[in-house]
């Protein structure tokens, strides 16, 4: 199994990223995020203005007033009342986009995980098979948050910045032009350091983001098999296994988190050094009578524009590693998006219809309770063909990876209500042949007909509606015992899924259950045993009352007195329905239409019991206990 399959690319791929994320704000948040923008000029205008109006206050207030006789403060107090207005504007304007951003930033991650989760749904099975479940989990979970952290947090941290040395740089400018100069000399230092540390650090935390991916699958896995882990002792080796996906996190996070912890202080202190320098300059230039235009105000205006300058460079050096991990994040997002939907061609579909007067099937709205399939013609007009569970096999061919091939050259029908029984090794296809007629994978070559139709033909909605299968892994979901057999037909009524329950022997524990059938059941039903878990999926298949069964090892996990009782329910299920039933214990399938005993992916031996026994071949070793299953 793939652990990672979604790496980030290369810088074309980031660009693209960017352009995806962006366009998820402005599709839903266009006109919120242009005042979010507006907002944040207001406040960058708002915070330079008073450093403005520093200079502006030595100059023009404060050194007058100290040399009168009889100083009069009105213009003074004019001067501080309508700076602080507007200072108050520029607080009501970041706490106004701050809140905006919250805002957006959690409508972003709820549309991207809806979309993520229903591209999921459209998925074929084999990228699960591929793909371990942690990672996959570790993108809904962790890469979507870091996208929480640079919408309500970086961005608007970054935004504010960059407006921020915009305005004060263009204050610089029109204050005095040669101070300005010494304060582009100390930037350009800051940068070459900014550029050297984070590009550096922004590595190794696009390293972290994908170890984190590892980690979580890992550690699912090893949840998932602790049973496995505890009976063949295998904690040591899970132990060194864990440390070494874990100290693969800590190297990437280590190295990643070294040089954005040392970025801050290093930039702080050369802006230290800057405020020496612009004040020392600034002197020397006003003593000199070279800078004859610099005053007291102007060079102590310089000071807290330079503040204004670096501070901000300092803040975006400090974002950048949440935006380079978010970035990261959201490649692995758009990589799961970006996965190949699974494809049906199908036109075929499967409708409710009816007898008219003349025995001609009609299609109608109502639940009849009879299904046919609604196949287009050339002309336009339909053909309404009865659902019976008619299924072939002519010549297939089929391989999980290419020149691998898995079955040779399988033919076999299953006429409507008969019964067919696939045995032989582990390995032998056994299963393979049930995951094509679910259309789970599609075949190399050859033709899978249901009905008379290609069940390439048929939509595999409709397809998978017309089957029920029950898994030798049973799956349960968080909700009632109700609820999961409800899961096989969610229009079911009560009185049908007890129904279910009692024909697949399940009634009897379930009404000793605490709350019956509206037990909650949680952790995959981890509070009833794996028999109990088993009769449950059983009756999921009988209340969905298809007229297909695929029964893939069903009574794997049932004790053998067990097994007696629910095979009577079996067989009531069963009658009347084409069923294809894998199964190792041979006593389950003696009295099949039909056995196909597997070899390799092919097809040794095929009849009924008593032929196959008569026939002293495989079937009969492995009936008699000559050959085992593996």
């Amino acid at each position: 199994m793939k652990t990672n399959n979604m790496r980030p690319g290369s810088p074309v791929k980031k660009s693209r990223t960017v352009r995806r994320l962006m366009g998820y704000v402005g599709r839903g948040y266009g006109l919120k995020f242009v005042l979010v923008l507006l907002c944040i000029l207001v406040s960058a205008i708002a915070s330079v203005s008073g450093s403005l109006f520093l200079g502006s206050l030595i100059d023009d207030y404060i050194t007058p007033l100290l040399a009168m006789d009889n100083p009069v403060f009105d213009g003074l107090i004019r001067a501080l009342i309508m700076m602080g207005c507007l200072y108050l504007t520029g607080a009501l304007c970041a706490l106004a986009y701050n809140r905006l951003m919250v805002g957006i930033s959690q409508g972003v991650q709820k549309k991207i995980r809806d979309d993520l989760f229903s591209h999921m749904q459209s998925l074929p099975i084999k990228y699960f098979d591929t793909h371990a479940h942690g990672d996959v989990m570790s993108v809904y979970t962790n890469d979507v948050d870091t996208l929480r952290q640079m919408f309500s947090q970086s961005i608007p941290q970054v935004i504010n910045s960059l407006m921020m040395i915009i305005v004060a740089f263009v204050g610089m400018l029109f204050t005095d032009l040669m101070m300005t100069g010494v304060v582009i000399l100390c930037i350009i230092v800051m940068l070459c350091v900014t550029r050297f540390l984070a590009g550096r650090s922004g590595r190794y935390f696009i390293r972290q983001q994908i170890k984190l991916g590892d980690l979580n699958g890992y550690i699912e896995e090893m949840i998932n098999g602790q049973k496995v882990v505890k009976v063949f002792c295998h904690e040591e080796e899970a132990q060194e296994g864990f440390d070494a996906v874990n100290d693969a996190l800590f190297e990437s996070a280590d190295k990643a988190n070294k040089y954005a912890n040392i970025l801050m202080p290093i930039l702080i202190n050369i802006g230290n050094i800057q405020y020496v320098i612009i004040a020392m300059a600034g002197g020397a230039l006003a003593l000199s009578g070279i800078g004859a235009g610099i005053t007291l105000g102007v060079i102590a205006t310089f000071l807290q524009l330079s503040k204004s300058l670096s501070n901000p460079i300092s803040q975006i050096s400090q974002q950048l590693n949440s935006v380079v991990m978010a970035l990261a994040g959201a490649q692995r997002i758009f990589d799961l998006m970006d996965e190949p939907a699974e494809e049906d061609h199908g036109t075929v579909t499967l409708v409710n219809v009816a007898f008219d007067q003349n025995d001609n099937l009609y299609e109608t709205k109502e639940h009849t309770n009879l299904w046919a399939w609604k196949e287009p013609q050339e002309d336009g007009s339909y053909k309404y063909t009865k659902l019976a569970g008619d299924v072939r096999f002519d010549h297939v061919d089929f391989a999980y990876e290419e020149g691998k091939t898995i079955l040779h050259d399988i033919s076999l029908f299953a006429k409507p209500g008969q019964k067919l029984a696939f045995v032989g090794a582990t390995g032998a296809g056994k299963t393979t042949i049930t995951n094509l007629i679910n259309r789970f994978y599609d075949i190399a070559d050859g033709k899978i007909h249901y009905d008379g139709i290609s069940i390439n033909d048929i939509k595999k909605t409709d397809l998978r509606r017309s089957l029920g299968i029950v898994l030798q892994d049973t799956n349960l979901f968080t909700g009632t015992v109700r609820e999961n057999i409800r899961y096989g037909n969610l229009d079911a009524t009560d009185e049908e899924v007890e129904a279910a329950a009692v024909l697949a022997n399940a009634d009897d524990f379930i009404r000793r259950l605490p709350q019956g059938y509206d037990t909650m059941l949680t952790g995959n039903g981890a509070n009833l045993s794996q028999g109990q878990r088993q009769l449950i999926a059983i009756a999921r298949a009988a209340v969905a009352d298809p007229p297909v069964m695929i029964l893939d090892e069903a009574t794997s996990s049932i004790d053998t007195r067990t097994e007696a009782i629910v095979q009577r329910g079996m067989d009531s299920l069963m009658c009347g329905r084409t069923v294809f039933v894998i199964a190792h214990r041979l006593s389950t399938v003696r009295n099949s239409d039909a056995i196909m005993v597997l070899d390799h992916g092919r097809i040794v031996e095929r009849g009924d019991h008593e032929d196959l026994i008569a026939q002293h071949g495989v079937y009969y070793q492995l009936y008699t206990g000559a050959f085992e299953l593996e």
